[in-house]
């Protein structure tokens, strides 16, 4: 079971329970003409991570002690991701009949010092290798729009309108961890 949200609305406080990420199911999306707002939902995740964390003290980046990841942790994975979305992107971009296979254990963010970087640093390292990838999606030609590879994981279907729903929503997941890791601290 994954942790809820809770939101307060007056003096009532609603709970909302998460979907663990790999119980989440992606049905195609058909409409290639979705391609335009998904990749403004990925551009602006820099800035939604900067928005969160401008109250976040430094001090507060090892919050987590009940989750498996902290703060800084959360921020990281997004960082250690890009390669795989930017290598998978061009899989579908080429054509190739499977995608690359991602390291379900994501042994990167457990073995890479993420605590140890401010985060200024790290979402700027994040913004960098976001720009990459969306800057390959705008490139991409209506052809190559079209083109489909199997998610290995997922065993579906994905056109590149598919993946970068499922980034946008990869990202979303862990904003959403990270907004709970500060409610919890008392943060918000």
């Amino acid at each position: 079971m994954f942790p809820s949200l809770s939101f307060s609305f007056g003096s009532e406080t609603v709970f909302m329970k998460r979907t663990n990420w790999f119980d989440r199911q992606f049905p195609r999306i058909h409409d290639n003409g979705l391609m335009p707002g998904l990749i403004e939902r990925l551009e602006g995740t820099p800035a939604r991570l900067l928005n969160k964390l401008k109250i976040a003290p430094e001090s507060a980046s090892r919050l987590g002690s009940n989750h498996a990841w902290s703060l800084k942790k959360e921020v990281g994975h997004l960082l250690d991701l890009e390669p795989l979305w930017y290598i998978r992107l061009n899989e579908i971009k080429r054509g190739e009949k499977e995608l690359l296979a991602a390291d379900l254990t994501n042994r990167k963010t457990f073995e890479t010092a993420h605590d140890e970087s401010s985060f200024e640093k790290l979402v700027h390292d994040f913004s960098i290798e976001r720009f990459k990838l969306v800057s390959l999606f705008r490139g991409l030609t209506d052809a190559e729009m079209e083109n489909i590879s199997v998610h290995p994981r997922l065993k579906t279907n994905m056109r590149a309108v598919d993946m970068a729903w499922f980034v946008a929503e990869h990202d979303d997941h862990h904003l959403a961890q990270i907004q709970l890791l500060m409610e919890e601290a008392g943060l918000i």
